[in-house]
């Protein structure tokens, strides 16, 4: 740490302790070239994720708004909500995990539309229309098509 007074580069730790109700580590320190003492405060650096919308906007990620987009797609499905909160954890640890700070909307609305398909085929259709803001009935087909259920398409089991 550079000493404040003489700008040596060079100091020990005398005290070590948390404050700011443990969001932060106070630290007391002495330099080792002009002997004087100064405190240094540590705390981890939040990160704040973006979202660059279509237009090139950028707005802070905004988890609720997820979560409410989600909802809406689930709306009188039988989809608890703990469920969409798990989604949405994911979704925010998966942008985390990948040490960026911006992500675009069309990223998120894919991994959004990749868990819902996994949870309710339905929700995963409604969200993908108005995500993907389908214009004509045909979109539609293309994505209930894509659905494929592959136990609908396994042989029946012989008894």
């Amino acid at each position: 740490m550079k000493c404040p007074f003489c700008g040596c580069l060079d100091d020990k730790v005398l005290n070590s302790r948390t404050a700011k109700e443990g969001e932060a580590v106070r630290r007391r320190r002495e330099c080792l070239a002009c002997a004087r003492r100064f405190t240094t405060y540590e705390q981890i650096e939040e990160m704040r994720l973006v979202v660059v919308k279509r237009d090139g906007r950028r707005e802070p990620f905004d988890r609720s708004k997820v979560l409410r987009g989600l909802t809406v797609a689930c709306e009188k499905r039988p989809v608890a909500t703990d469920i969409l909160e798990d989604i949405v954890d994911r979704i925010e640890r998966h942008i985390v995990d990948s040490n960026t700070t911006e992500i675009e909307s069309m990223s998120l609305g894919e991994m959004a539309m990749q868990e819902l398909r996994k949870v309710d085929k339905v929700a995963y259709v409604r969200f993908a229309s108005v995500y993907r803001q389908f214009e004509d009935i045909g979109q539609f087909r293309t994505i209930i098509d894509g659905l494929g259920d592959r136990s609908a398409q396994r042989k029946p089991i012989k008894r």
